[in-house]
């Protein structure tokens, strides 16, 4: 897979449709009047995509408080999903994209290093969505700790 060109602040949100974890399509398009968080991640029930999932979940209600509504996307299927979400009693919307063709829209899959070596692969990435559809942040290769405190404090919400 070829590298993929990074997003930037102004650029239009690549649309897409995706089966959540009950196998119900979300549309990105179909949310335009909010502000939609779209994070992707490597994968469902490992360590770190865990804590940034929990993390999310536990911020949600005060990000929708602020017009904000979160959607997960991993290349998992939407069974691994749903044990996921019910492992861990995740609220958030999670998205299946086990063809990888939305994470390479948005330039979240691509060469990375992992442990020192050059892989091809998910990049840990966040992006927010504005009401009209246009990326209003991008960052790429974020940490799975700490980073939703971060994002809140780069959209001020702290």
């Amino acid at each position: 897979m070829a590298e993929t060109p990074r997003l930037a602040p102004g650029d239009t949100a690549p649309d897409f449709t995706l089966p959540d974890d009950t196998g119900t399509e979300v549309t990105l398009s179909g949310l335009r009047g909010r502000s939609v968080i779209v994070y992707f991640y490597p994968a469902a029930m490992t360590p770190g995509c865990t804590t940034q999932a929990c993390d999310f979940t536990d911020s949600l209600e005060g990000l929708r408080a602020h017009g904000y509504e979160v959607l997960g996307i991993s290349p998992d299927k939407p069974e691994k999903l749903a044990k996921f979400r019910a492992r861990d009693g995740l609220g958030l919307t999670l998205l299946s994209d086990p063809d990888k063709q939305v994470l390479a829209a948005y330039g979240a899959f691509g060469e990375k290093k992992l442990y020192g070596k050059v892989v091809q692969g998910v990049i840990r990435s966040t992006f927010v969505v504005d009401p009209e559809g246009k990326i209003a942040l991008a960052q790429y290769n974020v940490k799975a700790t700490g980073h939703v405190a971060k994002l809140r404090r780069d959209l001020g919400l702290d």
